[in-house]
């Protein structure tokens, strides 16, 4: 059986990890390198790095940050934020980060999907989407983009179809509803995600306890959860999560070192 993998994300605006509840209301919280390296000692299996701003901005990577906390961790490290070329893609693979994760560029040039998956590989590409309640869409969920601040007129579920047939290689489907409310994941916009494709898919948006992981992880079939409110505020510990995983009888990478064992 795969182990479910914990993933730590930091939201990053202006060279500092920043958090906010429903993508509104960002507080600073700290120095992302920092944060990472001690993601790393407490044992996260992967950890992803968004710019939050870059493409409301019109701009590319930060290169120089991005190396930075990729000199401190050796996991797999997913960047995004402000990456439209496959010029963008090679300079942020260069720069560290193992897995390039492609939302609001995705939508709007598709074929950067297609093309960043034939010359660095499916694995490589991470779809991002950034879904909302709407009932007016036929799943239920309407995509957003530039960080929740442009609504789209794609619907969630086909559009998370579209993107594995054009070559991405996994999702990380975030809940704008759940975003930083601490209050649990979407469960069925996670499982109705799982079962309409063949990649893996991270739940995210609403992690707020153990409970909470358990929760997606089995009911909602995500093949990881990624957090980031709970282990910032440093109520949790990723070591702690796991080890409340474990006693439910989740299977997590080990404790110790995070392999498959």
């Amino acid at each position: 059986m795969l182990k479910k993998r914990i993933i730590v994300c930091l939201d990053v605006k202006d060279g500092r990890t920043t958090k906010g509840v429903k993508f509104l209301n960002n507080v600073d919280v700290g120095d992302p390198v920092e944060m990472a390296a001690e993601y790393y000692r407490q044992g996260v299996d992967e950890l992803v790095f968004y710019d939050i701003i870059a493409s409301a901005r019109g701009r590319g990577p930060i290169l120089d940050l991005i190396h930075r906390v990729a000199s401190q961790v050796f996991i797999p490290f997913c960047v995004g934020g402000g990456i439209g070329t496959l010029d963008d893609i090679r300079s942020t693979i260069l720069a560290g980060a193992e897995k390039i994760s492609l939302n609001s560029q995705a939508v709007k040039n598709p074929s950067l999907i297609t093309e960043g998956a034939r010359v660095f590989g499916n694995q490589c590409i991470v779809l991002g989407m950034d879904a909302k309640k709407d009932p007016t869409c036929p799943s239920g969920y309407r995509v957003y983009i530039n960080g929740g601040r442009i609504k789209t007129d794609l619907d969630a579920r086909e559009w998370a179809v579209r993107a594995v047939e054009l070559g991405a290689g996994e999702i990380v489907l975030n809940s704008m509803d759940a975003d930083g409310t601490r209050a649990g994941y979407e469960l069925d916009l996670t499982r109705m995600i799982v079962e309409a494709v063949s990649v893996p898919v991270v739940a995210s948006g609403g992690g707020g306890t153990p409970a909470h992981l358990a929760d997606v992880l089995t009911k909602g079939k995500a093949d990881a959860a990624l957090i980031a409110s709970m282990v910032h505020s440093g109520e949790y510990t990723i070591e702690g999560i796991k080890k409340d995983l474990d006693k439910q009888n989740i299977p997590v990478r080990c404790l110790s070192c995070g392999c498959d064992n």
